[in-house]
């Protein structure tokens, strides 16, 4: 006898196992935040949460040290996701389409920024910092984080905007518009899903960055979460259920991003631009 739809059955439990081990680590974070002392050093794993533990998060809320982490995070990953962004825009409309001497360099240039690690540029940058005022300040974090970000930017959005009929800009000039009209009015729509894949790179970069934070930061009230969390670890022992309380609501916020702008990520939005 013929099973009906096994095809499809088998595509719903495939991707079922696949969202179960993306989504198991964020599920055991809240799990062993909601667990006590003595159902962590157990011999069997608590596999469900105890909401009468939830105190935790609320304790972590209400110190404010939680708190301020989190807004710094998100003032320095914004921040970075719109200056790289602004930045990159013009920077790969320019590399795809305009012809100028050392165009092979410059690309070269930003792919060869990659390869360099941040802890190579600490020092040098400390010592940048520290003489132009940028120490201790979520606009240094901002600018340094833009600064490693911006070259795969510029270079996804290149790749976009090169794919690209010439003819809608070719019938843009004609009817009288400006190089800047051409990418605010005509490109920019539609490269849209590029830019929501570079923002999510750009915003995820500067989330999770950690080097810099550590190095530039001194003030315990401008630090973002990524260093913040790494304080609660101390030499006689390590709250627990606090990290991983804070570390959920640490990597909470990326994943609604993530769920927010991935519909427009996964868009074709060049399709049928142009007819014949």
């Amino acid at each position: 006898m013929r099973l009906p739809h096994i095809g499809l059955t088998l595509r719903i439990i495939a991707v079922l196992v696949v969202l179960g081990i993306a989504v198991f680590p964020l599920y055991w974070m809240f799990v062993t935040a909601l667990s006590g002392n003595s159902e962590l050093f157990a011999h069997k794993a608590r596999l469900v949460p105890d909401f009468s533990q939830f105190g935790v998060f609320i304790d972590a809320l209400a110190e404010g040290k939680a708190t301020t982490w989190l807004r710094n995070s998100l003032v320095i990953a914004a921040g970075t996701t719109v200056l790289s962004i602004g930045l990159g825009i013009p920077l790969g409309y320019a590399l795809s389409r305009f012809s100028f001497q050392g165009k092979v360099l410059v690309t070269v240039v930003l792919l060869f920024t990659q390869m360099l690690p941040e802890a190579l540029m600490v020092v040098p940058l400390f010592a940048l910092f520290r003489r132009f005022d940028l120490l201790d300040s979520l606009g240094g974090l901002i600018l340094v984080n833009s600064a490693f970000v911006l070259p795969i930017v510029a270079l996804i959005l290149k790749g976009a905007i090169d794919g690209l009929p010439r003819e809608l800009e070719e019938s843009a000039r004609v009817d009288g518009a400006r190089p800047l009209t051409v990418l605010t009015r005509i490109n920019v729509p539609l490269i849209a899903p590029s830019l929501a894949a570079t923002a999510v790179i750009a915003f995820f970069h500067a989330w999770n960055e950690y080097v810099f934070a550590v190095t530039f930061i001194f003030t315990p009230g401008m630090q973002p979460a990524s260093v913040g969390i790494a304080n609660f670890i101390g030499e006689l022992g390590t709250p627990i259920q606090t990290v991983m309380a804070v570390a959920f609501m640490f990597t909470a916020p990326a994943v609604v991003f993530y769920l927010f702008v991935q519909k427009y990520v996964v868009a074709g939005m060049t399709a049928g631009a142009v007819k014949g």
